[in-house]
This record gives structure tokens, sequence and C-alpha cells, in this order.
């Protein structure tokens, strides 16, 4: 079987196109706004929270019926001690909880002591903190990599999912108006 060179000449020419093509696709939703490359889609977003329980690292943890009976929203973060990412968020934590913001901690597969070395260096910004050594928890809330963080209402409806590190710009422009709408 013969095959024309001009046509294996534009079968890379033909690939090159489809993705420069998608490129301007990506550029175009990122000028209008209507891109967000860190955002990863949960399926948590208008449900509840699945069921745990989990030990606590500078006193008791919390469980699932906790964030139920919260009583209003609380924003729950994924973090460890190991992770780079999450240290570059950590002043951001620290700001919310100055700011009022009831912040729950979940240490994923970290060490009990890097937990608590990590939090007493740095501060420790969580209301509430548990730790998920086997990080089985986190695989039902989907959770990809950490840091990430979820606003849960009132009643344990996940509202709002961050997959990465809080900024000031996801803060003021995401998170908080996703807490307000939260309490309605």
């Amino acid at each position: 079987m013969i095959i024309d060179r001009r046509a294996l000449l534009m079968a890379p020419l033909g690939a090159a196109a489809v993705a420069g093509l998608g490129f301007l696709i990506v550029l175009q939703r990122m000028q209008a706004g209507k891109f967000d490359p860190r955002g990863v889609p949960t399926m948590l977003i208008g449900k509840h929270v699945p069921p745990f329980e989990l030990p606590g690292i500078t006193a008791g943890g919390f469980s699932s019926d906790d964030l139920l009976h919260a009583g209003r929203p609380v924003l729950v973060n994924f973090w460890a001690s190991w992770c780079a990412p999450c240290r570059e968020e950590h002043p951001e934590l620290m700001k919310l909880k100055a700011s009022g913001v009831p912040v729950w901690g979940i240490a994923y597969k970290d060490t009990l002591i890097d937990a608590r070395r990590f939090l007493a260096e740095n501060g420790d910004p969580f209301q509430r903190s548990a730790r998920d050594d086997p990080g089985r928890v986190a695989i039902d809330w989907g959770i990809t990599g950490v840091p990430e963080s979820f606003v849960v209402d009132a009643q344990g409806i996940v509202r709002w999912h961050m997959a990465g590190p809080l900024t000031p710009a996801i803060v003021s422009q995401q998170l908080m108006p996703a807490m307000a709408r939260a309490v309605s």
C-alpha cells in the first residue's frame, strides 16, 4: 500500500492547527473571565459532606456531624506540613481566622508530630483540626492534592470548592462571596 507523501506531511500540520485552535479558545475564555485554570470540578457541590469521623491534632478532632451542627458556614481546608503550596496559603488562612471566618483543617497523610510542629511554628488558623492519616476521608471528598478548600453551609452541604492554595484574590473574589451565599 502506497501512502501519498503529501498526506503524511499534512497530518502533523492538522494536529498543530487543532492544538492552536484549542489554545485560542482557552485564551478567549480567560480574557472573558470564563476560564479558571485552577478550577477543578468536584462532585460534592450541592451535596452533603460524606460521613466521616477523624481524630484531632491539638485537641479532639471532628466529624461530618460536627459540620452539621456548626450553626454557620465553615471553610474546610485539607492541608499537609510537607506541602509547599500549603505553606504559601497559610498566611491567608491566618487572615481568615483573624477576620472571624471559621476554618476547620484536615491534615492529609501527615504525621501527628509534623502537623503539630507546623502549626506551632506558623500559627494555628484552625478553629477545629483533625488528621486523615491514611487519606481515606480525602478520597471520599474527591481530593486531588493539597491544599484544597470547601465551603460547607450550616446544613452540611458543600457550596464552593478550590483546588490549590488560597490567594488574596481568590479569597476576596470567590471565597468570601461563597461564604456570604452559604449563609442565606
